[in-house]
C-alpha cells in the first residue's frame, strides 16, 4: 500500500470522510529538510471540506534543522488519486524518504 504524509488538513476526520469515504490509519513521522508556511485557499470545494481558509504548505529547504511533523497514512492507489483532486492548484505530489526510513508521498508547493 502507498504511504501518504499529511501535515495539514488531510489529518481532519471530516476531510478524510469526504475525500476517501473512510478514516485513514497512520503513524506519526517527520519530514526533514522541509519548512512549513501557510497559503490562502480559494477552491470552493476544498474550503467546504476543510472549513479553513488558510492551509499549511511545505517547501524544500535543504536544512536538516527544518522538520515538519505529520502522519504517514496507508492509502490505496485510488485514494492517492482522490488526494490529488483534493490538493488542487497550489500543490504537487512527490515521493520522499521520511525520518523513519519509510518512503511515501507528500504534497509540496508548486
Amino acid at each position: 500500500m502507498p504511504l501518504l504524509f499529511s501535515y495539514g488538513t488531510l489529518q481532519l476526520e471530516q476531510v478524510q470522510l469526504e475525500t476517501f469515504g473512510r478514516l485513514l490509519k497512520g503513524e506519526k513521522d517527520i519530514l526533514e529538510d522541509y519548512q512549513l508556511t501557510m497559503i490562502e485557499i480559494t477552491d470552493p470545494e476544498v474550503l467546504r471540506k476543510s472549513n479553513q481558509q488558510f492551509h499549511p504548505i511545505i517547501s524544500f529547504s535543504g536544512d536538516k534543522k527544518d522538520q515538519v511533523e505529520g502522519v504517514l497514512f496507508e492509502v490505496t492507489e485510488e485514494e492517492i488519486l482522490l488526494a490529488d483532486e483534493y490538493e488542487v492548484d497550489d500543490y504537487k505530489r512527490v515521493e520522499v524518504t521520511f525520518k523513519s526510513g519509510k518512503n511515501g508521498y507528500i504534497y509540496i508547493g508548486k
